[in-house]
């Protein structure tokens, strides 16, 4: 909103200053430090709000006997409103509000969020159990093929079935190879499997970042390492000159996602003030589900999808701790004919506890080093990530 003022004012008044407005740089850096601002201004009232005011705490299971669960059981949720409020609100302000991209990406962050707060909200007024999981899924898979279908037709939006592979030397991959045998039709149909991946890797990032928020600051500092990342992408993917140099597919007017992707990183480096161990506030599902989307749907919009197994290593091997853990005690259920309510041993289990981050708290590793180990992992991935756009 704010561009279209200061643009206005520049062309009819020559306004002193207002020309800054046309930089991408200026906004971006507007952004993120008016993200930083309503998180540290607004987080102590809301904490208190909904401390004092809804009760609203997080569902631990102290019976576990992890670190510190007693102290979490009293902690706040629901933060994730405040990190929607962090990103929308600059992102509005600075950005330019007729770019696609940007409009995919508002109501990516609205929805995601939507379907995280109502699981919040049915915790707390309908026990543990909240949303059941085929309806997130649901949600997940509606916005994985609104974004799909998007992509692909929107006249502003240039074909999506060339995008970014890592390690080949074109540094491209073509959607209408894997449908190669239908000769003739490929390139007619190659849009369907681009959908079907899309829709997948929406739902499985955003799932892999609701698992990995566990413990304090964890979720947090991950994502604000993945945007920061995917920001660098999309200033390359956008730049011309970059582009051509990198060999990558250059896309006009990406550009302007920088602005919302630094009301990202803002926000989620404003939310882990509070989140920080010992946590004063969780971002419950409302933000954890937002911020896998939202780094799934950027990352597609930018053609770096096929990037995200190796950007978002955490959350990859949080999610295949998971399902490593589920799989194998379920086997051992089945060849033990374990009655219902009986445990299967610990020693029995591929981890001692999943997701990954609650092996390491098991084995008596400090929850603060946990942290900054992944998040450390976290930015090593991430330059590793954008290291092969020249490894070849």
């Amino acid at each position: 909103m704010l561009y279209y003022l200061f643009d206005w004012l520049d062309r009819s008044f020559d306004f002193p200053g207002a020309g800054v407005f046309q930089y991408i740089s200026f906004r971006a850096a507007a952004s993120m430090v008016s993200s930083l601002l309503i998180m540290l201004v607004l987080g102590k009232p809301f904490i208190r709000y909904m401390k004092n005011k809804l009760g609203v705490m997080d569902e631990v299971r102290t019976e576990l006997g992890l670190e510190g669960a007693s102290r979490k059981a009293q902690t706040p949720t629901m933060g994730g409103l405040l990190i929607l409020l962090a990103i929308v609100v600059p992102t509005l302000l600075f950005a330019k509000l007729d770019n696609i991209y940007v409009l995919i990406m508002v109501g990516t962050t609205l929805w995601m969020g939507a379907v995280g707060f109502l699981d919040d909200y049915l915790k707390k007024t309908r026990g543990k159990a909240g949303l059941p999981g085929k309806y997130k899924v649901a949600g997940q898979v509606l916005l994985g093929l609104a974004v799909g279908l998007l992509v692909v037709f929107h006249p502003g939006i240039p074909s999506p079935l060339k995008t970014t592979i890592p390690f080949v030397k074109n540094n491209e991959f073509d959607y209408s190879w894997l449908v190669s045998w239908l000769g003739p039709w490929a390139a007619q149909y190659a849009w369907v499997v681009y959908v079907a991946v899309v829709v997948l890797v929406v739902t499985a990032v955003s799932n892999a970042s609701n698992l990995t928020d566990g413990i304090d600051g964890i979720a947090t500092g991950v994502a604000a390492v993945n945007g920061g990342a995917l920001a660098l992408l999309a200033w390359v993917s956008g730049n011309v000159i970059m582009a051509g140099y990198l060999n990558i597919v250059y896309l006009p007017n990406i550009g302007e996602l920088a602005v919302f992707s630094s009301a990202f990183v803002g926000s989620t480096l404003g939310f882990l003030w509070f989140n920080a161990h010992p946590a004063e506030i969780f971002m419950g599902d409302t933000g954890s589900l937002a911020i896998g989307g939202i780094i799934a749907v950027f990352a597609i919009l930018i053609r770096k999808e096929l990037l995200l197994p190796l950007l978002c290593g955490i959350y990859l091997v949080e999610d295949l701790s998971v399902i490593i853990q589920t799989s194998a005690c379920k086997r051992y259920r089945r060849r033990h004919k374990l009655p219902a309510g009986v445990q299967v041993p610990v020693e029995k289990r591929p981890f001692l506890m999943s997701p990954l981050h609650h092996h390491y708290q098991k084995k008596g590793v400090a929850e603060e080093k946990v942290v900054m180990r992944f998040v450390i992992i976290a930015i090593l991935l991430a330059i590793f990530t954008l290291s092969t756009l020249k490894l070849r």
